[in-house]
């Protein structure tokens, strides 16, 4: 993809040759990944508050998030790959406008069946996201590529990791509507800075709807190095799911604590997110695969150390899965970060598309790592979440270190 060279409406004139992602324009398009996925996260600290001020419909509150979820996945799918049709510039605007829509139909919706209805249209739209880190992609250039993704994929891991703690907050202090409020003029501020501050692509191909979604299954087919880029980071996400889905549950039957601290423990999950920017400029300087290894080994590490607990203290267990936290999320993030700076070298005609494959691969492998995770802890107990955890990073390491027949 290449950038048109007019330049956009209300915007100013670049001098030839000017860096086309300075510091600034990084800076806007990690805030947005941030702000847009966010969005999918709100809802979960909120649903006991939902069901109270709801109660015709408390028993549907847990479809709230589900159906968040499911529109996330479902518009990964269906309409990221559209950022190789149309000027992405464009797309992230009406996909703003559309967010802060479903946002603030969310706040004011008068029952349940209408909350529903907006927490799958915020799930569509909050696919922003996923049109965003791909036009860093596009923007940065290719010796730089991994670190401005690596940044911007910072941002919208912290908007993932903080989302539910600021949530929690907003809605104890101004309840659960001034959260979507709050959240809908965000993202209406955001589409403005975005329309504003970023120039204009050229389309990348000219094929229409369907046939664009013809071309999904055989980019997977092409490109070995994307299949076991999105498999590897499924097996990963799988353990990362489990790990936080189980963790309320565990902290609450072994330490009494309520839902607030499990919460905080998103800001350890945060520090793991400084890994991005790192894990980018080592996959710049050394390729990614070393990156991709070394973040599953310390993944697998980090679940192994967790499961030590026993021989500590009671109060000194939750500081090792403070730490654990820390070093699994960091691992797994430099994974991602170095991921898709493979997978968007492989065809720069197709980044959204071939993004849209990785992240739907990864959200199957959260999807089954939620679901595994409260079987196993029902089954096996916390030390059987943290073995998932310590056997799915396993398997992506020995995935990434498996020998390659081809090289793509």
């Amino acid at each position: 993809m290449t950038l048109i060279a007019s330049t956009p409406p209300g915007a100013a004139a670049a001098p030839a040759g000017a860096d086309p992602l300075p510091a600034s324009r990084v800076l806007l398009l990690a805030t947005g990944a941030g702000l847009a996925v966010a969005s999918i996260y709100y809802s979960q600290p909120l649903l006991g508050v939902l069901a109270s001020d709801l109660p015709q419909g408390a028993g549907q509150v847990g479809l709230v998030p589900t159906l968040t979820q499911l529109g996330y996945a479902l518009g990964i799918l269906l309409l990221s790959p559209l950022g190789d049709r149309f000027d992405r510039r464009r797309l992230i605007a009406a996909k703003s406008a559309l967010l802060a829509l479903a946002l603030a139909a969310a706040g004011l919706a008068p029952g349940i069946g209408s909350l529903l209805a907006a927490s799958l249209a915020v799930g569509l739209a909050a696919t922003l996201a996923q049109d965003i880190v791909p036009a860093a992609a596009t923007l940065a250039a290719p010796e730089r590529r991994g670190k401005a993704v690596g940044t911007v994929m910072t941002g919208l891991l912290l908007g993932i990791l903080l989302s539910r703690v600021v949530s929690g907050l907003v809605a104890q202090a101004w309840g659960w509507r001034s959260v979507y409020a709050a959240a809908a003029a965000a993202i209406g501020l955001l589409g403005v800075a975005l329309w504003r501050g970023l120039p204009h692509f050229r389309p990348d191909s000219t094929l229409g709807y369907r046939a664009l979604l013809a071309t999904l299954p055989p980019l997977w087919r092409r490109h070995a190095a994307l299949r076991r880029a999105a498999w590897a980071q499924a097996l990963l996400s799988l353990g990362f799911s489990a790990f936080w889905s189980t963790l309320a549950v565990m902290l609450h039957s072994r330490f009494h604590w309520g839902s607030a601290a499990a919460g905080a423990f998103g800001l350890a999950g945060a520090a793991g997110a400084l890994a991005a920017p790192l894990a980018g400029r080592l996959a710049d300087r050394r390729g990614p695969e070393p990156v991709i290894r070394l973040g599953a080994l310390l993944a697998m590490a980090s679940f192994g150390l967790m499961a030590l607990d026993g021989w500590l203290p009671p109060q000194a267990q939750w500081l090792l899965l403070v730490v654990g936290a820390i070093g699994f999320d960091f691992g797994i993030q430099a994974a991602l970060v170095a991921h898709q700076t493979q997978v968007y070298g492989l065809d720069p005609q197709a980044r959204s598309r071939l993004n849209a494959l990785l992240f739907t691969t990864m959200f199957v492998g959260m999807a089954a790592g939620s679901a595994l995770g409260s079987g196993v802890l029902a089954l096996a107990g916390w030390h059987g979440v943290l073995m998932l955890g310590m056997a799915s990073a396993g398997a992506a390491l020995a995935l990434r270190c498996w020998p390659r027949r081809t090289a793509q």
